[in-house]
């Protein structure tokens, strides 16, 4: 019941998400008296509207996105430098057509393509900023109230032997393997480090800086063991290790594989708790999530193949791949449903940051610009813009409104683009899917 009750949360949080979105198209198109004659969450069947004014409202059958109607889409054309003969420039007239039939008669200044520059950048902008707004707000209220997971300097485990650095994670010590520091040393999980080479340890990053500035030099260990005081000795080896930045993520090149650097290395790991931060490491860190997401998308197709290949051939799935609605949905349930004892309002919380996250990413791969992603109409309006000033500056006046419709056959070709990038992930979070506990 619980697994069922996390993922009707988290429907109920994407189809809100969406919602939100199309409102942030919808209230400034409706601002700049743009006619909206549609404003609909999902695709397919109408399962239920109403209409208000001269705009229907309304739920449809799939909810794997939505949309506004904006009347007058698509610009006329200029009939003196289109002469383009064949199907495709036939498509692309019959678009104009049709978005020129929803202009009611005396109200060609409520068409969307006349719309200014700026107004038009509003608009389009309007959804993913939504969507931005929202993931900001849920990230930053949790990490500030509830918090965020934060290691400390009580050791949560002590590995027996070093491992390299891109080992597998289950990978396990070999009879030639060499001993790690930390169990050489006499440490055990539940030890709180409160010295290190006569330095007192106030944090876990404190405490691994010194580990790798101390190279292979054996150094003094204070610790804490139940309610005794402990002290031993240990001789750090140096490794290539992953590399953090100063809010404790880990340091990836350009394709998205950590950074290795040689330093001192013992081999244990630090228990982790959750705690509040401030709201300026609150900001901080959501910036970082940001950034993440935005690396994500540029790595997109490379990571769709590893799906494609763990889906339908016998490579492992990545538990950093990306996921679709299932996956999503199914996180949601193993969230909502396990048993750990965690009280309702972790639960809570990490369900409103799977929302967060989500709306990140729909933040992050709408501003692709290409269409008909909202980042492919931002992208347009500044070439309009652009056009605009070079014009201006020439001396040839105004050039009027750019001929998106030209764009159609891109929009269409990316429509099936995403559609085949939908399917794939259901595919393989049905067939491959990426578990959170196991």
């Amino acid at each position: 019941m619980a697994y069922l009750v996390g993922v009707l949360i988290i429907f109920v949080g994407v189809l809100l998400s969406i919602g939100l979105h199309e409102l942030g198209h919808l209230v400034p198109a409706k601002k700049f008296g743009v006619r909206v004659p549609q404003y609909m969450v999902g695709f397919g069947p109408t399962l239920w509207s109403f209409k208000r004014g001269e705009t229907e409202y309304g739920i449809k059958a799939i909810p794997l996105g939505g949309y506004v109607r904006l009347v007058g889409m698509y610009a006329p054309g200029d009939p003196r430098r289109d002469q383009r003969k064949g199907r495709l420039a036939e498509f692309v007239q019959s678009a104009r057509d049709a978005s020129a039939e929803e202009i009611l008669p005396g109200e060609e200044h409520r068409a969307f393509y006349n719309l200014s520059t700026p107004k038009k950048l509003v608009v389009m902008f309007g959804g993913p900023f939504v969507n931005l707004v929202i993931a900001f707000v849920l990230f930053v209220a949790i990490f500030t109230t509830f918090g965020i997971q934060q290691p400390t300097s009580t050791l949560g485990s002590v590995s027996q032997c070093v491992l390299p650095a891109t080992a597998p994670a289950d990978a396990t010590c070999a009879d030639d393997s060499t001993p790690a520091p930390a169990a050489a040393a006499g440490l055990l999980p539940g030890d709180t480090i409160t010295q290190w080479d006569g330095h007192e340890i106030t944090s876990w990053e404190q405490l691994t800086q010194l580990i790798g500035q101390s190279g292979d030099r054996t150094v003094a260990i204070t610790f804490v063991r139940g309610s005794e005081t402990l002290t031993t000795q240990a001789t750090p080896i140096v490794e290539k290790r992953p590399i953090y930045d100063d809010m404790g993520m880990l340091v990836t090149d350009a394709a998205g594989e950590m950074v290795l650097a040689d330093k001192g290395f013992m081999g244990m790991g630090s228990l982790v708790e959750r705690r509040p931060v401030p709201l300026t490491d609150s900001i901080e860190y959501f910036g970082q999530q940001l950034k993440m997401t935005g690396q994500i998308i540029v790595r997109l197709p490379q990571r769709l193949a590893d799906v494609a290949q763990a889906a339908f051939g016998t490579a492992e799935r990545d538990p950093n791949s990306v996921v679709g609605l299932v996956g999503i949905g199914r996180f949601a349930g193993e969230l909502a449903s396990q048993d750990t004892g965690s009280e309702v309002a972790e639960t809570a919380a990490s369900l409103a940051l799977l929302v967060a996250s989500l709306n990140l990413a729909l933040f992050a791969f709408n501003m692709i610009p290409l269409p008909p992603l909202d980042g492919g109409h931002i992208a347009s309006a500044l070439y309009e813009g652009a056009r605009r000033q070079v014009a201006r500056v020439r001396g040839r006046g105004n050039t009027g409104p750019a001929d998106t419709a030209r764009l159609l056959p891109v929009a269409y070709v990316m429509f099936f683009v995403l559609t085949g990038m939908g399917l794939l992930l259901i595919y393989a979070d049905i067939v491959n899917p990426i578990r959170l506990f196991g």
